[in-house]
């Protein structure tokens, strides 16, 4: 088993209320939020990536700036009123876009960058507000604790319609103008073509300093130096900062409330909260999990019945969090059985390890540099009653070498356990790209008797076609009611071919 360290924000101390493993839809989001892989378009801060000209080196705009829009301009259609709207990822569909205020390919970029971070388990509303999420968290910005289970005068007026009070309307459009800027392409009646090989997208900025949180909207706006083109800008009519800011004479702007131009510390601690409110702004009804905080757990498990049925093959990764590297530290893994014994093993490995299958694996814990580490005595979990088993297999095409037109999956179910069903799942994207988990069922053995085979596992099998050869597939069985996801992940390709 492979060990990770995740390094994460210094503010986050063992003393965090974290959720309980195994809990697969926080331990997604948990895996979004805080291993941040699409952390990569964040690097450096002004990075863009879909500008033709020059690579998004001198573009002018950044992927942050985009990502943070299109979770507000996707919530802004609430209505606290009677409930409807919300961050619910509508700001995807053609129609949402063609609204006169949702002008511009920033919707558009965002997806291409983040949209694949979506499954089963984190919608793309969820995916949506950790976009704005990372974006805050690897460009100065406060920490905004995040959330998942999103199923998936005018200005005022509207922002009293989401339900944010004026104060907050003006405290909201600053944290949020931190970052980007207006582009002519989208606004030309607000920003002139700029002409500026350093600024390939004529994009004209809130502040001196886009691509990172600090307060300089607010003070720049103050001390009557701003730039920012819906302050100052050519049509006055456009100038909705200039209004929103002034419509409480400025007071937000100066005052101990917000201390916005005073305090860089009391404005990054308001955008946090602003922030969070607004991602958690979602149509009645829908309930949304607990902040999502990390903790130390296994990942990227695997548990496979080896061939002829005597040993399971248990590998995977364990991740500890707000850890340095350090090669002398030492890990192990201790693993409890059915039989009541306990093995202490070694992390130091990255191939399977071999247990016996008769006497299975119930639960494991880990010792880091000897302190243990087992969810507050309860250990983590091991399912070892329904598994992949090894005998799986692919039929390679014999025209085309590296091509797979079928093949079998095997699964093994522990003699004593009789799942209602067994069944494989394969996770992909409907006409609204929103995740749909696809079932199908494998069948028992026609001689299955539970109970009274010699055999620890008894073989439930499925021919797949070219098709479904080409999937990516999880395993789920239903036992005394309750269905579940079991350990592993495979395509077919990843076991041997068939005889």
């Amino acid at each position: 088993m492979r060990v990770r360290h995740a390094l994460l924000s210094p503010c986050l101390t063992a003393a965090a209320t974290a959720y309980t493993w195994p809990s697969p839809q926080l331990e997604a989001l948990d895996a979004l939020r805080f291993e941040q892989g699409n952390a990569i378009f964040l690097q450096p801060c002004d990075s863009f990536s879909f500008d033709p000209q020059s690579g998004g080196a001198r573009s002018g705009r950044s992927n942050a700036a985009d990502w943070i829009r299109t979770a507000y301009h996707d919530m802004a259609m609430h209505n606290v009123a009677d409930g409807t709207g919300g961050l619910d990822g509508s700001i995807r569909f053609a129609e949402e876009q063609a609204r006169p205020e949702d002008i511009g390919d920033g919707f558009a970029n965002t997806f291409k960058a983040i949209l694949a971070q979506s499954n089963r388990y984190a919608s793309i509303a969820d995916i949506i507000a950790f976009g704005a999420v990372l974006a805050y968290d690897n460009c100065g910005g406060p920490e905004i604790p995040y959330r998942g289970g999103r199923d998936l005068d005018a200005h005022i007026a509207s922002f009293a319609r989401q339900g944010f009070t004026k104060t907050e309307m003006i405290g909201l459009v600053a944290c949020g103008h931190t970052f980007g800027g207006v582009q002519h392409a989208s606004f030309p009646d607000t920003v002139p073509e700029l002409n500026d090989p350093n600024n390939t997208q004529s994009s004209v900025h809130f502040d001196s300093t886009p691509v990172g949180f600090d307060n300089n909207i607010a003070t720049e706006y103050i001390s009557g130096t701003t730039q920012n083109p819906l302050v100052v800008g050519l049509n006055d009519t456009t100038n909705s900062d200039k209004r929103i800011f002034a419509s409480d004479g400025n007071a937000t702007m100066r005052s101990c409330v917000g201390l916005f131009a005073d305090s860089p510390e009391l404005f990054a601690s308001m955008c946090a909260t602003l922030m969070a409110k607004m991602l958690d702004t979602m149509p009645r009804g829908v309930q949304l999990t607990e902040v999502v905080t990390p903790l130390v757990k296994p990942s990227t498990l695997s548990l496979v019945l080896g061939i002829g049925g005597d040993v399971l093959q248990f590998s995977g990764q364990v991740r500890f969090w707000n850890m340095t590297e350090d090669p002398a530290r030492t890990v192990r893994m201790l693993v409890d059985d059915r039989a009541g014994g306990t093995t202490d093993a070694s992390l130091a490995f990255t191939q399977p390890s071999s247990r016996d299958a008769a006497a299975g694996i119930t639960n494991m814990r880990f010792t880091v540099g000897g302190r243990l580490e087992d969810q507050s005595g309860i250990g983590f979990t091991v399912q070892d009653d329904v598994v992949f088993a090894a005998s799986s297999c692919f039929v390679p095409d014999p025209d085309h070498v590296g091509n797979v037109i079928g093949g079998r999956f095997d699964i093994a179910v522990r003699n004593g356990v009789a799942p209602t069903r067994v069944y494989l799942e394969s996770s992909l994207r409907d006409t609204t790209s929103a995740v749909r988990v696809e079932e199908t069922d494998v069948p028992p053995p026609a001689a299955l008797v539970p109970g009274n085979s010699t055999a620890t596992y008894a073989i439930w099998s499925i021919q797949i076609n070219e098709t479904l050869a080409r999937r990516t597939w999880t395993m789920g069985a239903e036992v005394n009611g309750v269905k579940g996801t079991r350990i592993g992940q495979f395509e077919v390709s990843d076991f041997g071919p068939c005889a």
